[in-house]
């Protein structure tokens, strides 16, 4: 502790970073902030007590927990975030488990923090089987609500173990029993639960038995790795004590398994079970609650250290305040549980079609020796030309180590360069602490020591929650554009489409709709989200004007032209928004969600029509209504629906269709130009610019047509595309 003390002070702080929201694993930078929970309060008072006596600058939020801390255990809030992530695997199979009954067996016993809070998430759970260093708990048919009410009863006891569980709840053919016993009898009821024949069994292979059993869920709270892979040995797992019970990944049968401790598997262990069809994570993502609520506590401290050292605030006032805002913190780290899974399910969700971005993000991490593959388990250049040959893509457990290689990738680029210092970010910050916070101490927070490391932290997760674990790497290679610009283009455009409103109207779908329905919702704002970026990018210069300038221009226009789709629309083009519309509304997406959903393909030509406008001086809504015009003319929206579903498996295929596309709006945007600066705006205008335009157009327009009525193919759109631009250039 005082080598860590000396250490920070010689640094001034500058390496004290708040991580990630996702992870600290190894092949990390060490951070020197000691984070600690209640468990381990003892370590965390006697190093903050050394901080302050040395009067050190962190003082006691130099460790996290303690006496003057937030209680892990008491807050439940990594099992907390380990339930959003069950949550949603559950939910995208159309399983809400608050409300249904589920069937789990689990790994520790309701004295633990992570196993006992999260066996009381849900009054649903159906616990029929479990397991510690002690003991064995079967309970073949428990009924839920006095299941929930006596694992309650333990939790809240100051020690217990299954063997305290009332025997009176537990139904018949179930029991408590010692793993020192020679077998453990099994009923036919718990036999068919646990899919075995045998009416007695060993301890140890009853345990195995519970980890292969066909149930909903898995849940590990307890320490030991029980999931190797079948190419790994037990030596290589390196946890002696429960080699003996230890099962392979393809050998799982819970659909879904949840980590809330660390290591419950290997990572070739998830590899292989997430291959096999069982839906999980990381324990990384699963349990980064904990972490994540040691970062906000730490920097909260710091944040208030201030007004502590002026007399504003009394340290019995802070104390108060810390505890009073306890639910609010829970709430910003679980909303980064429930942002990141749904990142990780939208990547899985675009299975191959990321393969070759991926591909390049793996490339780029290693050039600049931030990744050894080896060590992440992720597979070299050859395997993934293998999964792509046998159209395979990346599971779910590799996609949450690219997840967090992208976060701790961008976070270090937008701390070399000078966005977090950008005053239009200044809300990241903000938005970073809890509302109370920044209503009593607004000047604090702005000051706060580590001020860019905050802001880098929340836009790199914006960033790739949004946008996906290899999005930067595809941006980059689609604009040449660096991850400060493109961080930049991010923000302009979720602000300028007021995404983070749309987003919340689709979160609030959960349960509501079909799951994967729901993950096609958002999977359609963020084509909006990654076409936009790359607009932004190649046709505003964002260092022109503060960032604020831009985007209250530009909102400004799209709001007015989403405003009047109605009639700025071909009727062809309204027609089939209204289809859309009518689609969702018929699968009980809301009206006004559903409108503004149906709208976001059109929409995403306002901001060619705001920058005409602009550099014309035209109305933007005259703007608006020619550049449908031409749309119409030339089939483009068809033209573009079509471009979309086109499925590329090669990377450089998908980098030709991107650009391709760029054609193609290039050059509708300049035969909008055109037309306007013939005289007159909309449909009639075109008419007579068309006309005007005679044969050459009428050629090109009839192969365009040709073309969309063949089946698009990338060579296709490609030609599509440079009839098009020839026409622009004329």
């Amino acid at each position: 502790i005082r080598t860590l003390l000396q250490l920070t002070d010689n640094i001034e702080g500058d390496a004290v970073v708040p991580p990630l929201d996702t992870v600290r694993h190894d092949g990390d930078d060490p951070y020197l902030v000691v984070a600690a929970d209640k468990g381990t309060a003892t370590f965390s008072d006697v190093a903050n007590a050394l901080s302050i006596e040395k009067g050190h600058w962190l003082g006691d939020a130099f460790a996290s927990g303690g006496s003057h801390g937030y209680d892990h255990k008491k807050m439940g809030i990594t099992a907390r975030g380990a339930w959003e992530a069950i949550k949603r695997h559950f939910r995208e199979i159309n399983i809400d488990i608050q409300q249904q009954s589920v069937v789990v067996v689990g790994v520790g016993d309701m004295s633990g923090d992570v196993f006992g809070n999260g066996m009381l998430r849900s009054r649903k759970l159906k616990l029929v089987a479990a397991f510690d260093h002690r003991d064995i708990f079967l309970d073949p048919d428990p009924e839920p609500e006095a299941a929930w009410h006596e694992r309650q009863r333990l939790f809240d006891l100051p020690r217990s173990s299954w063997a305290d569980y009332d025997r009176s709840r537990i139904s018949p053919g179930g029991g408590v029993f010692s793993r020192q016993s020679k077998s453990v009898p099994l009923s036919p009821r718990m036999r068919e639960i646990l899919g075995v024949e045998v009416d007695e069994m060993p301890p140890n292979e009853v345990i195995s038995a519970i980890l292969r059993a066909p149930v909903d869920l898995l849940w590990f709270g307890g320490i030991g790795t029980y999931i190797r892979s079948s190419a790994e040995t037990d030596d290589m797992v390196g946890d002696r004590a429960n080699d003996a019970i230890r099962i392979c990944g393809r050998d799982i049968r819970a659909k879904v398994v949840g980590e809330g401790a660390n290591l419950g598997c290997t990572q070739r262990g998830r590899i292989e079970a997430a291959r096999n069809g069982t839906r999980m994570n990381t324990d990384a993502i699963d349990n980064s609650a904990g972490v994540n609520t040691s970062d906000i506590e730490v920097n909260i401290k710091i944040a208030l250290s201030g007004a502590e050292r002026d007399a504003r605030l009394a340290a019995d006032e802070r104390n108060a305040l810390l505890f009073k805002m306890t639910d609010d913190v829970s709430g910003l780290v679980l909303r980064n549980n429930y942002l990141q899974t749904l990142s990780l399910s939208l990547a899985e969700r675009r299975g191959l079609v990321d393969i070759g971005f991926h591909k390049r993000q793996m490339q780029n991490l290693e050039q600049a020796g931030r990744l050894d593959r080896a060590v992440e388990c992720l597979p070299d250049d050859a395997t993934l030309s293998e999964y792509e040959r046998h159209r395979e893509s990346l599971s779910r457990p590799e996609l949450a180590v690219m997840l967090a290689y992208a976060k701790l990738s961008l976070y270090d680029d937008l701390l070399r360069g000078t966005v977090p210092d950008d005053p239009y970010f200044a809300l990241e910050l903000k938005d970073y602490f809890p509302s109370i916070l920044f209503e009593q101490f607004p000047q604090d927070i702005a000051a706060h020591r580590l001020r860019r490391e905050i802001i880098a932290t929340r836009l790199a997760n914006a960033v790739v929650n949004r946008c996906g674990p290899s999005a930067i790497a595809r941006l980059a290679d689609e604009t040449g554009a660096d991850s400060s610009l493109i961080t930049a283009a991010y923000a302009v455009t979720r602000d300028v489409f007021q995404l983070q409103d749309l987003h919340t109207a689709i979160d609030g779908l959960d349960g509501k709709i079909d799951g994967e329905l729901q993950l096609r919702l958002y999977a359609g704002v963020q084509d909006l989200t990654m076409s936009r970026i790359v607009w932004f990018i190649r046709n505003v210069d964002l260092a022109e004007a503060p960032l604020q300038t831009i985007v209250s221009r530009y909102r400004e226009g799209v709001a007015s032209i989403g405003d009047n789709l109605d009639r700025i629309l071909s009727p062809a083009a309204l027609s089939a928004r209204n289809e859309r519309e009518a689609a969702m509304t018929a699968l009980a997406i809301p009206g006004t969600l559903a409108g503004r959903l149906a709208m976001l393909p059109d929409l995403a030509a306002a901001t060619d029509a705001v920058m005409i406008a602009d550099k014309t001086g035209q109305p933007v809504l005259d703007i608006a209504r020619t550049h449908f015009a031409i749309e119409a003319l030339f089939q483009l929206g068809a033209l573009a629906a079509s471009a979309r579903d086109i499925v590329t498996r090669d990377y450089f295929d998908r980098l030709a269709l991107d650009r391709a596309a760029e054609t193609v709006f290039a050059a509708h945007r300049k035969l909008t130009a055109e037309v306007v600066a013939g005289g007159g705006s909309g449909p009639e205008a075109v008419h007579r610019w068309s006309e005007k335009r005679g044969g050459e157009l009428a050629r090109i327009r009839a192969a365009v047509d040709g073309i969309i009525s063949s089946g698009l193919t990338v060579s296709k759109f490609t030609v599509a595309a440079s009839m098009l631009g020839d026409l622009s250039r004329d």
